[in-house]
């Protein structure tokens, strides 16, 4: 277990994973013919991906610059997935007009 942690094999496994559940979603999307779009999807996962390409470049060892790009990605995705929701929430909801 040791090794899977330093080689940064646990970190594979999990963006693995991470690509079944985008599957799984479009998936559901398009059986439900619904949910959350597209973008609203990639955008979700995309922050904890890059999360994971942080932890994975910091347990080989890596640069602290690319430790610190993944993260400013995660940002990103992050602030883009919380834009994309309120949007969403905001346009859904009536207005209300005196």
């Amino acid at each position: 277990m040791q090794d899977a942690f330093s080689s940064g094999l646990i970190t594979d496994i999990i963006l693995g994973l991470m690509a079944l559940e985008l599957l799984a979603f479009f998936a559901l999307r398009r059986r439900w013919n619904g949910g959350p779009s597209p973008l609203e999807i990639v955008a979700s996962l995309a922050a904890g991906l890059f999360l994971i390409l942080a932890l994975r470049v910091a347990l080989t060892g890596g640069p602290w610059e690319a430790i610190a790009a993944a993260l400013l990605g995660s940002l990103i995705a992050h602030v883009t997935d919380q834009w994309l929701r309120w949007t969403r929430t905001l346009t859904a909801q009536p207005s209300a007009a005196p």
